[in-house]
C-alpha cells in the first residue's frame, strides 16, 4: 500500500533546470514528512531538502538558492523543482517518506547534468 514513484529525470546541460515529482499514497502524504535524497556512486545517500505536513521546509547548504521542495495536497505530490543544475548535482534522486520509526523509499529517478 505504501508507495513513492518518482519521475521527472533525465538529462540536462549546465544551467539547466528539471522538476522531479514523487507522488504518494493520500495516507503517507498526510502524515509522514517528504524529503528528496540523491546518491552517486562511491558516497553515501546525501538528503537534498525536506517539507514536513504543515509545510516547513529544508534545504541542503549544496543546493540552497537553487533547488526548491514543494508539496501539492490535492495531487498527493512532492516535488522538487532544480534550477541551475551542474555537473555535481549529476545523481539518482531519492523520494522519500518519513516518520520517526520508518523510511519508506522510491526507486530513484537519474537526472544528470552534462554538456
Amino acid at each position: 500500500q505504501v508507495q513513492l514513484v518518482e519521475s521527472g529525470g533525465g538529462l540536462v546541460q549546465p544551467g539547466g533546470s528539471l522538476r522531479l515529482s514523487c507522488a504518494a499514497s493520500r495516507i503517507i502524504f498526510r502524515i509522514y514528512t517528504m524529503a528528496w535524497y540523491r546518491q552517486t556512486p562511491g558516497k553515501q545517500r546525501e538528503l537534498v531538502a525536506t517539507i514536513t505536513t504543515d509545510g516547513r521546509t529544508n534545504s541542503a547548504d549544496s543546493v540552497k538558492g537553487r533547488f526548491t521542495i514543494s508539496r501539492d495536497n490535492a495531487k498527493n505530490t512532492v516535488y522538487l523543482q532544480m534550477n541551475s543544475l551542474k555537473p555535481e548535482d549529476t545523481a539518482v534522486y531519492y523520494c522519500n517518506a518519513h516518520r520517526i520509526a520508518e523510511d519508506y523509499w522510491g526507486q530513484g529517478t537519474q537526472v544528470t547534468v552534462s554538456s
